[in-house]
Formats: structure tokens, C-alpha cells, sequence
């Protein structure tokens, strides 16, 4: 199996996610006459979303920026349907975006991908470069330091315990530890706050709001490329994405529960 079997969009699929997406574009506030990044746009289901709120807005540019050729030729195809709004794909890094889109923008969204992002300096030294002044960056995130509520643990115990015994007894496998990807080295919300101050940010709106996490949403994300990287290192990803998801079944099972919940961070700050 191929890398292309674990991309984003089956998690991208569940209500939960799709939600929690619309908050942040609503939270933000896009209008007409705007230039709106979508950054990190992957298949285009924020872009969808975005593109949703602009109908019959005249002079509006909606521009979704990733790295992935497959994603955004995706995103091209599904949103073929949408008609209303001048919508432009651009293959760029995160990181060196504005050369891409070349004149500023007035709003930037970057859905659940910032934790992703190694050197958030120059991440955000390029937002800010490519934000007009007064412009508008909003990001969320659900890997962030204060995610997992302290009655969760215990799942995240149970399931991280259960799926590395499944690894070991079917495929006689074990995660390597001395490697760790950047989903999971995670910030607080004080950490955001200063980092965006540093970058000539103002936070005008910060919430956390929990999510009810279903079964199949955490089936989903085991087959996701970065989650698997992050959790079982090493790994092929067809097994640990196999072992994650007997892990994840078998804790619910045990716990006889529904649902997990998991916060989310929202932000949205102001160039100054």
C-alpha cells in the first residue's frame, strides 16, 4: 500500500471535523471583497466551506495553499461545482507562501495543520508578510498542550497499551521511540499567545470548545500518515494503522463509552 492510502480526508469526513472547521471560518468572519488563503488545504473542504459563505460576493479571490499536487488536483475536482467565487489552487510550502499568492491578502485560515509546522517562526514571518496590515490570521488545532481533558488519559492509556500489544503479537513489531514528529511536540495556549505577540499579532478571539471524538473518528485518524508517524514510529503504516485501530475499538469496548472528549483551539488575531 502507498502513502496515498493514508491521507487526511477520511478524518476530514466526520460531521465532528467539518464542524469544528466552520466555527473557525465563521469566527473569522470572511466577506466580500476579500483575498482569503486557505492554508494547508489539502483535498479543499475548508475552501468548500469558505467558498459556502462568499455566494454571490463580487470580488473575492479565495486562494487554497498546500504542498501536495495529488491533494490540491482533488480539491480542483471537487469543488468543480462551485461557481460563485474565484477560487485559485497554488502548490507552495506553508512556510513561503506569499511569493506564491504575490499580492497581499486580507485573511488567512489555517485549519487544524499549525502543530504540523516545525519553524512556526518563519511560518508566521510569512503570514505576516503576506497579511495586509489589519489583516486577519486564524488557526486551530486539536494537538496542543490542554487537548485531552484529565478524565481522558486513561483512554489514551488503554488505547496506546493495547494497540502496541496488538503490534507485537500479530506483526512482532515495536514503535521507535527516539523518533518524534512535530504533531506531537505540542504548545499551550500561553505558548500560541506569545509566539503570535512575537510575530506583531493580537489575539482578538481565543476559545476552546470540547468535542464528543466517536469511535469511527478515531478509526479514521489511524489511517491518517502524519498520526500514525507520530504514535508508532518506524512503523509500516499499514500495520500500525491495522494495530491502531484494534486498539482504539478495543479500549471503547472496555470502557463501554460512545465518545471521548477532546478540546479544540481556536484563534484569530489581528496584524498590527
Amino acid at each position: 500500500m502507498t502513502t496515498e492510502n493514508f491521507g487526511f480526508k477520511r478524518f476530514a469526513s466526520n460531521p465532528f471535523y467539518s464542524e469544528q472547521n466552520a466555527r473557525l471560518v465563521d469566527m473569522v468572519g470572511v466577506g466580500p471583497g476579500q483575498r482569503i488563503v486557505d492554508l494547508a488545504c489539502g483535498t479543499g473542504a475548508v475552501t468548500r466551506l469558505i467558498a459556502e459563505r462568499l455566494r454571490n460576493a463580487r470580488d473575492t479571490a479565495v486562494i487554497g495553499i498546500d504542498h501536495s499536487a495529488s491533494a490540491l488536483k482533488q480539491a480542483m475536482d471537487d469543488l468543480k461545482d462551485v461557481r460563485d467565487s474565484a477560487i485559485q489552487f497554488v502548490q507552495s510550502q506553508m512556510e513561503q507562501f506569499s511569493e506564491a499568492v504575490k499580492e497581499s491578502v486580507d485573511t488567512v485560515i489555517f485549519c487544524n495543520a499549525i502543530h504540523y509546522v516545525p519553524d512556526k517562526d518563519a511560518l508566521l514571518t510569512d503570514i505576516s508578510k503576506a497579511l495586509k496590515p489589519g489583516g486577519k490570521l486564524a488557526f486551530n488545532t486539536t494537538f496542543f498542550e490542554g487537548a485531552h481533558p484529565l478524565e481522558t488519559l486513561i483512554f489514551y492509556r488503554k488505547w496506546m497499551l493495547k494497540a502496541s500489544r496488538y503490534l507485537r503479537r500479530e506483526y512482532g513489531l515495536s514503535p521507535s521511540r527516539s523518533d518524534k514528529v512535530e504533531a506531537r511536540k505540542q504548545l499551550t495556549p500561553d505558548e500560541y499567545r506569545a509566539l503570535l505577540e512575537e510575530h506583531g499579532f493580537q489575539i482578538t478571539e481565543q476559545k476552546i470548545d470540547t468535542v464528543e471524538f466517536t469511535l469511527q473518528g478515531f478509526m479514521d485518524i489511524s489511517t491518517f500518515e502524519d498520526f500514525i508517524e507520530g504514535t508508532m514510529p518506524g512503523v509500516p503504516f499499514d500495520k500500525a494503522s491495522a494495530s491502531l485501530k484494534a486498539g482504539a475499538k478495543e479500549a471503547f469496548e472496555e470502557m463501554k463509552v460512545d465518545h471521548i472528549p477532546r478540546n479544540w483551539l481556536d484563534i484569530v488575531a489581528v496584524r498590527v
